[in-house]
């Protein structure tokens, strides 16, 4: 039986696709099914969606009937049909007779050995659901129908069949992927998988004294977002690959494994300490590697195992059907045996990291052997997460101060690169009761303002940053640089005059600053830092302390396309050089590797270094033109931001993720904002953020028509003088300021921003900024030459970089020529506009020109929705997509399809549409 919380009118986190289904089961939407199956293994949630379906049944004034299977009840005959009834009792004297004494014998105790046949009950049972639906809809559920007795089901079934129909529908539960046998014709089966990411964080969030810091990364990965097991194991003490024998006792076991334990109790005392060792090891150890460790060659050993549902043979590994079944294999043994365990895998893994964390599990006091054999491993786990990990242990078994506070350290740098804040405050605040070391304690702080930024306290991060640069002589240049590149960091995330003013004497100080000697050759990591990496770091630094004169940036370093970084140290020197190139509008220019740094952090679990440049990734990707690679970026990063609670940053990615809709003119109804994330943001000391928003609004006002609205929040990223509220994403708004300006008549009030903004670029603006400012003046100079100012907006093809912007300057463009009466070249003008928009998938700026072109009298485009109606719904999909410029690459990621398939879906199309190419797509659906 599913165990189930109790009941709520909140719906279960993470199943909204489901409930939208079950919601059209139960009001009877046209074209759903009578009979919906949701299916799922033990703890998936099954129960509590049913429950959710029983409470929008009765809130729509559905009667609900309700069942629930237990393999208990099969001892009692018409258990379940007892339950389905009972409540409706005083309803069996408005039956024809006959019915209403098959109906009672069937419940009544009394005829437990008797009763009424099969043919009766489902007469009976027929008339019963025929009359309730007469007066009020029925819905039927059953929970955990593969336990129900089957002269149950067959009869609950065949009545469903005869109702077609009638206002009766049928909600079911079974474990496991097949459905039961015997269920009506039609009957449509939800799977349901594990919850996302983000959703099962909500839910061990939501729970009792909920886990912080690693030991809530622990149970996220262990519970494998099983809805129970996320629960379960909330409510335990360490886990089950940790715990060896630091005490006496068994490691305590939660609640909800107890109906595991059972099962294991009456396992053969061999299966249950291979079992042991199972647990103990990595998920996804060889069955071989186990074998070696129990000192066996006899697979038998699994069979009542397997037999009893607790794990799974697939191939050469043992899979736990269940997080918590692994949970109580381990947590069932004494500490003595889980020791040993650990000690005999230790013994026969290859892996030396594996080797490392088996021999600490089982090491009961400090050893500086088992110490440094898991600090050298450390970092072959390939992942951020197993790093912090096995250097926070390497601290916890190190005897001597130094070397635990030095492991601290390491362990620290680590945890701030998966991104956690309070598993880093943890490791900080035990850091400070071991060493003042000047580097470390640099190091330490740099990692620790990184986090803060991240969250988002930009003056605290940034406070603690000049603080500790007292200590940069001591620290040495290297350590002083990449701290005074978080704190450029933090200026241009934070926007304030006053940190952009400090940074420069942080600059002065770290440049001052020697190197430090070598010493142990364990230190951190950045006290390697040398070269290029210094090199990049002056260039990050200087172009946040002198924006208009970032240019030269240096040549970003890892070899040939395709390499793999040196290490570190070339991922952390491509990181500053992307963000040097971002504040300098050049990150397109090395966009391959800036796609390919983030995909190495993301495969490193490396979101808290990740997070410093990902939403730079996101404005590029934008700004070129690939907006599916873009909002498939930003699903990624709003998922991994919500895991790691960092609201400074999901508010970043919510609010790109607006103004990407408003490019493509799909602006979602509002609530557009999660409210507990922006309440946590506070937008004064985060004026990135701000200016992302304030430039989201305005463009989904565009969107929507509302012009006066879009001019108060566009006008807002300038102060009442012009003076940007960013220093960087305020003037990239210029120009759809300058519009909304002159559409509203506020042309006089954008001319002092704009100069303003000129100003502030300097002699030689990028050249995106270029084509910005001169669209500007063409549309709000008063004395300006506005065909000179849009000729040179255009004129440069290196513009062409940032085709959204240029076809935009290219549309106000046509819009002006058409006012002066000159049609012919606003066609030509508005027509390459609207080719470039549906290329890029920019629907808005699409529907834009397509108005223009209406109206400078270019004949309609011809009606193609006969020809779209000879395709399948897949086709259909894949050509309009292809119409808007999409790879079929780009259509597969979308689609879920391999780009083989789409190509195949494309090449029969063609025939249909009649056409031969993929060219022609365009103009056959350009107003589609």
């Amino acid at each position: 039986m599913t165990v189930h919380p109790s009941r709520s009118a909140e719906p279960p986190l993470g199943r909204d696709r489901e409930i939208e289904r079950i919601l059209q089961c139960v009001t009877r939407q046209p074209g759903s099914p009578q009979a919906l199956l949701l299916l799922g293994e033990e703890g998936i949630g099954r129960t509590t969606l049913l429950h959710h379906a029983r409470e929008l049944a009765a809130g729509e004034g559905t009667l609900v009937l309700s069942a629930q299977g237990w393999a208990a009840d099969h001892r009692l005959a018409r258990a379940c049909l007892q339950q389905l009834i009972v409540p409706v009792l005083d309803r069996l004297p408005g039956l024809p007779a006959p019915h209403g004494r098959v109906l009672s014998a069937a419940v009544s105790p009394a005829d437990r050995d008797g009763g009424p046949d099969g043919g009766q009950v489902q007469t009976a049972l027929l008339a019963l659901l025929d009359r309730l639906a007469a007066s009020q809809p029925v819905l039927v559920c059953v929970d955990d129908v593969h336990a129900c007795d089957r002269a149950f089901l067959d009869v609950l079934c065949a009545g469903i069949r005869l109702l077609v129909g009638r206002p009766v529908g049928l909600v079911l539960t079974a474990r496991g992927e097949a459905p039961p046998p015997g269920l009506p014709p039609g009957t449509e089966s939800l799977h349901l998988g594990p919850l996302s990411a983000s959703s099962a964080a909500a839910l061990l969030d939501r729970q009792p004294e909920a886990p912080v810091g690693r030991r809530r990364l622990e149970i996220l990965e262990e519970a494998e977002g099983n809805p129970s097991a996320l629960v379960g194991l909330s409510r335990r003490t360490p886990t089950a690959s940790r715990a060896a024998g630091a005490a006496g006792a068994p490691v305590q076991r939660p609640p909800t494994a107890e109906g595991f334990a059972a099962r294991l109790d009456v396992l053969p005392p061999e299966t249950g300490r291979a079992l042991l060792y199972a647990a103990a090891a990595e998920p996804g150890v060889s069955v071989g590697c186990l074998m070696a460790a129990l000192a066996t060659e006899d697979l038998a050993v699994w069979a009542p195992a397997e037999a009893s549902g607790l794990v799974s043979l697939v191939e050469d590994r043992l899979v736990f059907r269940h997080p918590l079944a692994r949970s109580a294999a381990f947590s069932r043994h004494p500490a003595g045996e889980r020791q040993r365990a650990h000690l005999d895998l230790a013994a026969v893994v290859a892996r030396p990291e594996s080797r490392a964390r088996h021999l600490a599990t089982a090491t009961l006091s400090a050893s500086e052997p088992v110490a440094a054999a898991l600090e050298d491993s450390a970092w072959r786990y390939g992942n951020a997460v197993g790093t912090a990990r096995a250097l926070e242990q390497a601290a916890r078994l190190s005897p001597q101060r130094p070397e635990r506070a030095r492991r601290l350290a390491a362990a620290l740098v680590a945890a701030q690169a998966v991104g956690d804040a309070d598993w880093v405050r943890d490791l900080h605040a035990r850091f400070v009761r071991e060493s003042g070391d000047p580097e470390l304690v640099c190091v330490v702080t740099g990692a620790l303002a990184s986090m803060l930024s991240l969250e988002s306290s930009q003056r605290e991060a940034f406070d603690l940053l000049v603080e500790v640069s007292e200590h940069f002589p001591a620290a040495g240049r290297p350590v002083a640089l990449m701290v005074t590149a978080v704190a450029a960091g933090i200026c241009v995330q934070s926007g304030l005059p006053e940190h952009r003013a400090v940074l420069n004497t942080l600059l002065d100080r770290a440049r001052q600053a020697g190197h430090a000697p070598e010493g142990d050759r364990r230190r951190p990591p950045v006290a390697g830092l040398r070269g290029r990496l210094e090199e990049a770091l002056n260039a990050l630094v200087a172009s946040v302390v002198r924006p208009s004169a970032a240019s030269g940036l240096p040549a970003s370093p890892g070899g040939s396309k395709g390499a793999p970084p040196a290490g570190p140290d070339t991922l952390a020197c491509r990181t500053a050089l992307h963000s040097a190139a971002y504040l300098a509008d050049e990150a397109d220019v090395s966009l391959g590797q800036f796609r390919e740094t983030d995909a190495r952090l993301g495969a490193a679990r490396a979101f808290g270094i990740r997070g410093w440049t990902v939403s730079a990734l996101v404005d590029t990707l934008v700004g070129i033109g690939w907006f599916a690679e873009a909002e498939a970026l930003i699903r990624e990063a709003v998922a991994e931001a919500a895991v790691l609670r960092l609201p400074r940053l999901r508010a970043d990615l919510e609010a790109q993720s607006l103004a990407l809709q408003a490019l493509r003119g799909t602006v979602p109804p509002e609530p557009w904002f999660t409210p507990s994330v922006w309440r946590a943001v506070c937008l004064d000391e985060n004026r990135a953020t701000h200016a992302r928003l304030l430039r989201a609004r305005g463009l989904a006002a565009i969107a929507l028509g509302d012009w006066d609205g879009a001019w108060r929040h566009l006008r807002a990223l300038f102060t009442v003088d012009g003076s940007p509220l960013h220093p960087l994403l305020s003037p990239r708004s210029i120009a759809e300021l300058a519009v909304v300006a002159q559409r509203t008549g506020r042309r006089d009030e954008a001319v002092p921003v704009l100069a303003r903004v000129r100003a502030e670029q300097g002699d030689r603006p990028s050249t995106r900024m270029t084509l910005l400012l001169h669209h500007a003046a063409a549309l709000v100079e008063p004395d300006g030459n506005a065909e000179r100012d849009f000729h040179l907006a255009l004129v440069n093809l290196e513009a062409d970089r940032w085709p959204w912007e240029r076809a935009h300057a290219r549309l106000n463009y046509g819009i002006w020529l058409r006012r002066c009466r000159r049609t012919r070249e606003a066609r030509r003008q508005l027509t390459t506009v609207l080719e470039t928009a549906e290329r890029l998938g920019a629907g808005a700026l699409a529907a834009a020109a397509a108005r223009e072109l209406r109206a400078s009298g270019a004949a309609p485009t011809p009606d193609t929705s006969g020809l779209l109606e000879q395709l399948t719904a897949q086709q259909r999909q894949i050509v309009q997509l292809a119409a808007r410029g999409l790879s079929n690459r780009e259509i597969g990621e979308q689609l879920f399809l391999s780009p083989r398939t789409v190509g195949s879906h494309l090449y029969n199309a063609y025939p249909k549409l009649g056409i031969s190419r993929r060219q022609q797509l365009r103009d056959l659906l350009q107003d589609r």
